[in-house]
């Protein structure tokens, strides 16, 4: 297993105790504002549902809480009553069963039931009181860990943090940051609400639920080594830099997986063929069958996929600037993303504009993404910052290739290739701008034009163990330095 990014007693040994042993001895609390597939709307949701999945499955006994956002389905579902604190209103705890995940709570109060987890439909903004429901939900993690009496609590982003606020008493807790420009930043009028440690959360006349809990989680998790390294730094802390080196050994890094339970080329059922490194010829057949599905010929230009959010940390810009070298190139590119408005207006406009060389479709469709994994040969992920990723790992348990940005997670998992050596998952632009994003292009397609090139990197990154094995094993060997043993 990988250690995290740096050798202090905090670092993790060679197999722990608990994987060792399968024995169910910790008893975790795991709160989450998303979860696959239930409360899906970016990496979190996947990132949860792969640990959980990997944490269980190496004999933990964890409990999932996740907010009730309305319309989701339990099997062998009861319900309790869970008290919450004056100004919070009335909660209960819904307890069932998630067909092909497993156990779950959700928390369900009237404030967190919305069509969409965080923004309001008709105007893709924030819902203005998103500070209320989510100190609502940490509220009610707050009175579970004090029902339950968990061994440990382990926290993600902004939305459960407020937590650590208000808990009379908790368990070790773990928290992990998955992107920390989301800091769930407030007006002062909820410091009442934070009777513990206020001052952690109090932030230049307003309060900050990330930053108090970045000064007490006993230990911070950044989801790749790269992106603990990059967080500590004024470029790349987004203004929470100096609490997170204060931390010192207490900031980990450690990367995440993809849940290959989801992500597996030899039984996915959306894809047109399945196919494994000792069976290759199926990943043509899904490429024949995507352009097909597109309306393209099925020749040699080499496919670049996209599945992207629509915001500017995913290098949009950077995607619109190499555009303008898409007619001359020999390559195609689908889209298929969701997120600002006007950027998805802008792809509209230029795929009419040159329909033979550009396909977007607006939206997250689960099917679609994997048959563009299945189908493409190559996989664009121009990141400005990427604190881990998983798309560029689902490509490459695919076959595609990926070209990437080299920040975050993308430099811990992609290696640029290099053709003398023998060695590379996929293409590498140094710097985050337009023209190295368009030379890793470039690169890419020449090696997407040679065959056996193009097999043999892929090769590699197929080879390669993307799953939550080792991932879990490192969060296991954190949890039991927490827990003393």
């Amino acid at each position: 297993m990988r250690c995290p990014w740096k050798a202090s007693p905090w670092s993790c040994s060679n197999e722990s105790t608990l994987t060792r042993n399968r024995r169910i001895d910790v008893r975790v609390l795991f709160a989450t504002a998303e979860l696959s597939p239930i409360a899906r709307v970016g990496g979190l949701a996947e990132a949860s549902a792969g640990l959980v999945r990997a944490l269980r499955n190496a004999g933990l006994d964890v409990e999932v809480l996740v907010p009730d956002y309305g319309n989701i389905a339990l099997d062998d579902e009861h319900v309790e009553h869970l008290a919450l604190d004056p100004g919070f209103g009335n909660a209960r705890l819904r307890h069932g069963e998630v067909p092909g995940f497993g156990r779950v709570t959700l928390v369900d109060a009237p404030s967190l039931a919305r069509p969409h987890p965080y923004l309001e439909p008709d105007t893709g903004q924030g819902w203005a009181d998103n500070d209320r429901r989510f100190f609502t939900f940490a509220n009610a993690i707050a009175k579970r860990v004090e029902q339950t009496e968990p061994d440990l609590v382990h926290l993600n982003d902004w939305h459960t943090a407020a937590m650590l606020g208000m808990a009379t008493h908790r368990p070790p807790t773990a928290f992990t940051i998955h992107t920390i420009g989301y800091q769930g930043v407030t007006d002062a009028s909820w410091i009442a609400q934070l009777p513990i440690h206020t001052q952690a959360f109090e932030w230049y006349g307003g309060v900050n639920p990330l930053a108090g809990a970045i000064q007490l989680a006993d230990l911070v998790i950044a989801v790749s080594p790269t992106y603990a390294r990059e967080i500590v730094t004024p470029s790349g802390g987004m203004g929470l830099d100096r609490l997170l080196a204060a931390r010192g050994d207490r900031l980990v890094g450690i990367r995440n997986g993809i849940d290959t339970a989801v992500w597996d080329p030899t039984v996915d059922p959306y894809i047109a063929e399945h196919f494994d490194l000792a069976a290759p010829g199926g990943k043509a057949a899904c490429r024949t069958a995507f352009l097909a599905e597109l309306g393209w010929p099925d020749d040699t230009e080499p496919l670049v996929g996209m599945v992207t959010r629509l915001t500017e940390q995913k290098g949009i810009d950077l995607v619109f600037d190499t555009l303008q070298f898409l007619p001359t190139l020999p390559a195609r590119l689908a889209v298929l993303g969701a997120g600002d408005r006007a950027t998805a207006d802008s792809l509209r406009h230029a795929a009419a504009a040159m329909p033979d060389r550009l396909a977007f479709v607006e939206g997250y469709d689960n099917g679609l993404g994997h048959r563009i994994f299945g189908g493409c040969d190559l996989f664009l992920m121009p990141s400005r910052f990427e604190p881990c990723g998983l798309a560029q790992m689902q490509a490459m348990a695919y076959g595609a290739l990926p070209i990437v940005t080299d920040v975050g997670g993308l430099h811990d998992t992609v290696t640029d290739d290099d053709r003398a050596r023998g060695e590379g998952t996929g293409f590498v632009s140094r710097t985050v701008d337009a023209i190295g994003v368009v030379d890793a292009l470039h690169r890419a397609v020449r090696a997407a034009r040679q065959p056996s090139r193009r097999k043999a990197i892929a090769r590699r990154g197929m080879q390669t163990d993307w799953s939550w094995t080792a991932p879990a094993a490192a969060h296991i060997a954190h949890y039991e330095a927490l827990l003393g043993r």
